[in-house]
């Protein structure tokens, strides 16, 4: 009878686990690097999720994938994608106006040529101690495309 209760109490703690790491993962840093328009968007889309289950979003954009970010950015990241019709541009905004940080690789705007005033309002260069910082911290998930 010992037995199982044991295996019991030690089944119902493995459902449990599930439960706790999910409730502990508070912040999701996605990094995407990408080109590709549909990456680029469900990258976006996983995102968007992840904040509507309650995480802190931040978004590292780095080489083409930092194209996202420019007010003069090109086709790519500005045409609408099915199936919603929508770009991996606007839905980046739309993360920003629910409250994700969005940054750029630091090298991104040397690398780019290019300054920060080229860049959307309320994107900005990440440093990377900030960024090493929000990889490490406690609770977080990481995604990267």
């Amino acid at each position: 009878m010992r037995k199982v209760l044991t295996a019991a109490a030690l089944g119902l703690a493995t459902l449990a686990a599930p439960a706790t790491q999910a409730e502990e993962a508070t912040k999701m840093v996605t990094i995407l690097t990408s080109e590709e328009p549909q990456t680029q968007l469900m990258s976006m889309v996983l995102t968007m999720q992840s904040m509507q289950a309650g995480a802190a979003a931040y978004v590292l954009l780095c080489g083409p994938a930092g194209d996202l970010a420019l007010k003069d950015a090109p086709e790519a990241a500005t045409a609408p994608q099915p199936p919603k019709g929508m770009s991996p541009q606007l839905l980046m905004q739309k993360i920003m106006e629910q409250g994700a940080t969005v940054e750029v690789c630091a090298i991104y705007l040397p690398g780019k040529g290019v300054a920060q005033e080229a860049l959307l309002d309320g994107i900005g260069a990440a440093k990377p101690p900030a960024v090493a910082k929000r990889l490490l911290a406690d609770g977080t998930r990481i995604m990267s495309f």
